[in-house]
């Protein structure tokens, strides 16, 4: 069996990690937000800015080949990581919610028509829910969801039951960012193409923890961002095949994405670039190609094994609070998510109050408000655990939540 983090060490390479907030040691339980960045991925981003920063593609100097190079490599380190076919199929973006506005706009009005099906989940974040929403309405089509089961997981059965031979785009998470529910991809890929369609997954919390192959999971496009997998904000990919990608017309004009401009027309970049308008995220880009490799460095086997240790530890402590409700699936059948609240305390008192004890917890509806409604919850608290993360967080939040409790459950 793989070792587990040396996270002692892990946590010198993150300095944010190394403060004292409100008094308290910092436990960062936030990271499905956005997750903190080593120094590796400082440096090398501080690298590009003080030695070689310039644009991309366009100049034959010195320090325009070197920001070439470095931009190209880092397309090139993505495409390994995900074990996509082509260095075509990687689009970069800001995010996975630019990734995801692609393929409904491209793609999805394209191929969309009134009466066509398109299917989601009601776990999703409003990433994969809006643009979605917006497509059927623009194209008169219909919107439907496969049921969850009570635990917030999603049958095979209902999977085939909701997906049929109308449906044109199915689009879902790969793991919950809410329930920390891990759907099978590669199962509902086969149905989707089964009934002709295609699929679109939101990879956003899948990418920061686990090994990822696009050629096995035969998915048609695969969207996630930079800033949660230790990586720099402002920078997403986005992965689609090459044959759907070649027929797909960019939704951004302007520098780079042509080839040819006249008066009166104009005609596009080959892929890549024709999906990369305007000068490109080229420093995001070098920052996230570090970071993959920090992540590749540690293992993905040991990744797991740390995160899935974490995470029934606190399962554990957070079950034995009474008053405490724990949403989504079994302890053995989550990612590193945890997502509660406290019986008669809102969820944002409950991470004002921990913030206090140095705990950082998110609290809201974490852009998944169609979940909510399914929870009948108007919001709730969540911690979710990293590479970084210790049982020494954890043990530092539960005792934090249990003085809440005690706080809240005062008579005055």
């Amino acid at each position: 069996m793989t070792e587990l983090l040396n996270v002692n060490e892990i946590i010198k390479d993150f300095p944010i990690l190394n403060q004292q907030v409100n008094g308290n040691r910092l436990a960062y339980l936030d990271s499905t937000a956005t997750s903190q960045t080593p120094v590796q991925v400082i440096d090398a981003i501080d690298d590009y800015y003080k030695r070689y920063n310039s644009n991309v593609h366009r100049g034959v100097h010195t320090l325009g080949s070197l920001a070439t190079d470095g931009y190209e490599s880092a397309r090139e380190t993505v495409r390994r990581f995900i074990n996509a076919k082509y260095f075509e199929e990687i689009i970069f973006t800001r995010g996975t919610t630019a990734s995801i506005n692609i393929v409904a706009h491209s793609y999805g009005d394209a191929h969309i028509s009134e009466g066509d099906e398109i299917v989601v989940t009601e776990m999703e974040h409003h990433a994969n829910i809006v643009p979605w929403q917006q497509l059927a309405k623009r194209k008169n089509a219909e919107l439907k969801f496969i049921p969850m089961t009570e635990d917030g997981e999603l049958n095979i059965e209902d999977v085939k039951a909701t997906i049929n031979d109308n449906t044109k785009i199915v689009a879902i998470t790969h793991v919950s960012n809410v329930l920390g529910t891990v759907n099978d991809i590669k199962a509902i890929t086969e149905v989707a193409h089964a009934h002709g369609a295609i699929i679109s997954v939101d990879g956003a919390q899948a990418a920061p923890h686990m090994d990822l192959d696009m050629q096995d999971l035969d998915v048609d496009f695969y969207s996630f961002s930079g800033h949660k997998m230790l990586g720099p904000t402002g920078i997403g990919v986005l992965y689609g095949k090459r044959r759907l990608l070649k027929n797909m017309e960019p939704i951004e004009f302007g520098g780079d994405m042509i080839d040819f401009v006249g008066k009166y027309d104009a005609s596009w970049a080959d892929l890549p670039t024709k999906f990369e308008a305007g000068t490109p995220l080229i420093a995001q880009a070098i920052g996230l190609a570090e970071a993959i490799k920090y992540l590749e460095s540690l293992g993905f086997d040991a990744i797991h094994q740390h995160e899935t240790m974490l995470t029934q530890y606190a399962y554990d402590k957070m079950s034995e609070i009474e008053g405490i409700e724990i949403y989504g699936p079994s302890k053995e059948r989550r990612a590193g998510v945890i997502t509660f609240n406290m019986t008669d305390v809102h969820a944002h008192d409950v991470a004002t109050a921990v913030d206090t004890e140095g705990v950082a917890v998110r609290a809201g509806h974490h852009c998944a408000q169609p979940l909510m409604k399914w929870l009948n919850q108007s919001s709730t608290a969540r911690a979710s655990f990293y590479i970084y993360n210790t049982k020494e967080d954890i043990d530092q939040m539960v005792e934090a939540l249990k003085q809440t409790k005690e706080f809240f459950s005062y008579e005055f």
